[in-house]
């Protein structure tokens, strides 16, 4: 095997396929990365045998082949390469070489058979349907931050995701709060089983996704399938029961809070630089002003008063800061409204105007 290719475009994907595996242990195969040249083009796999993931790019190709490589290293070593053309060729059974057109630099990296790497999972066609990027890049933001990171508890390690009546919804929870979007982007979603995604295939679709046109999404029972753009991912879900998180959705609270969602999380973030391990703030309900402060301390004390719209009962409630801070960092709107019935029931987070998602929180004790 033998091809030419851009360092930066090389480096972009193998980036990825490290990120996917580099918490495998060096002496397995697993931790290496599968590179296939043919016909122009250079096809890039990794897995660590829950999270699959393949991409494509075109090269200048000399001389087919496949083969695999210690991802670390050679990540490390185009990392440390000059920008422009990289010329790769495997020489015998068990070498890689690695050198800069335009620089008297070589690197001798020892390689694996590409016939000991594992198959990756395979969907069938017809599990496909097709989903707006930036829809689906927006539902994974407004959920996945409140997947719990209590391996006890692995049935909320994840994103739950279900067809709706027809709509596409993502909910996430950690048992004290709550973040639930819906989408009516595909009209006729086909059905599938409802799933637990694993916030690690989340992030990927994150980060590289472009937000144009479509993503393919594929669900089996035991696999999700992602596809966009020139890459494709796939990921084991997490077996178990998700909460019936219906049963936490408050039917009807009677207090509304209006109050500009910038100015809001300023203020959180300012008080939360007292705040100590419990992560306590108060809110302070007036007419038409919200206090927001953490509690004494040895090292102090934080209070700031923002003004809002509210008529009712002066009232004090607690809160985990991080749950507010959390779910206002991805509101992308002007104002947002506070729903409650009282101090020690939740507190629900929406967009003004209503929007497709909305956030749950419950309320910490007073102290």
């Amino acid at each position: 095997m033998k091809f030419t290719c851009e360092r930066d475009v090389i480096m972009r994907e193998i980036t990825v396929a490290h990120e996917i595996i580099s918490s495998r242990n060096a002496l397995s195969i697993l931790s290496n990365v599968f590179l296939s040249a043919e016909e122009g083009t250079l096809v890039i796999r990794a897995t660590d045998l829950k999270v699959g993931f393949q991409t494509r790019l075109p090269v200048d190709l000399q001389q087919a082949g496949s083969i695999t490589v210690f991802c670390d290293k050679f990540l490390g070593i185009l990392r440390s390469l000059p920008e422009g053309e990289v010329e790769f060729e495997a020489t015998g059974e068990d070498t890689f070489v690695i050198r800069p057109v335009f620089k008297k630099i070589d690197f001798n990296l020892k390689s694996i058979s590409s016939e000991k790497f594992p198959e990756l999972q395979v969907a069938p066609e017809e599990s496909f349907f097709e989903f707006p990027q930036k829809e689906l890049i927006s539902m994974i933001s407004q959920t996945i931050f409140a997947v719990s990171d209590d391996e006890t508890r692995y049935f909320m390690n994840g994103v739950f995701m279900e067809n709706s009546d027809g709509a596409l919804v993502m909910v996430a929870t950690d048992g004290r709060r709550l973040s639930y979007m819906r989408s009516d982007a595909v009209e006729n979603l086909p059905d599938f089983p409802s799933v637990i995604v694993p916030p690690k295939i989340l992030n990927l679709i994150k980060r590289l996704a472009s937000g144009e046109g479509n993503v393919r999404l594929g669900v089996t029972e035991k696999h999700i399938f992602v596809e966009f753009d020139n890459q494709s991912l796939y990921s084991s879900l997490i077996e178990g029961q998700f909460p019936n998180y219906r049963r936490v959705i408050p039917a009807e609270q009677e207090n509304v809070v209006v109050v500009t969602r910038s100015e809001f999380l300023e203020a959180i973030r300012r008080v939360s630089l007292l705040v100590e391990k419990s992560r306590r703030v108060y809110l302070k309900l007036a007419e038409n002003s919200i206090t927001v402060s953490s509690e004494q301390s040895e090292i102090g004390v934080a209070r700031e008063e923002i003004s809002c719209k509210y008529q009712g009962d002066e009232i004090i409630m607690a809160l985990n800061y991080s749950y507010l801070v959390d779910p206002l960092r991805v509101i992308d709107v002007d104002e947002v409204e506070l729903h409650f019935t009282d101090p020690t029931k939740a507190v629900t987070i929406q967009a003004v105007p209503h929007a497709p998602y909305f956030h749950i929180v419950m309320p910490m004790q007073l102290e």
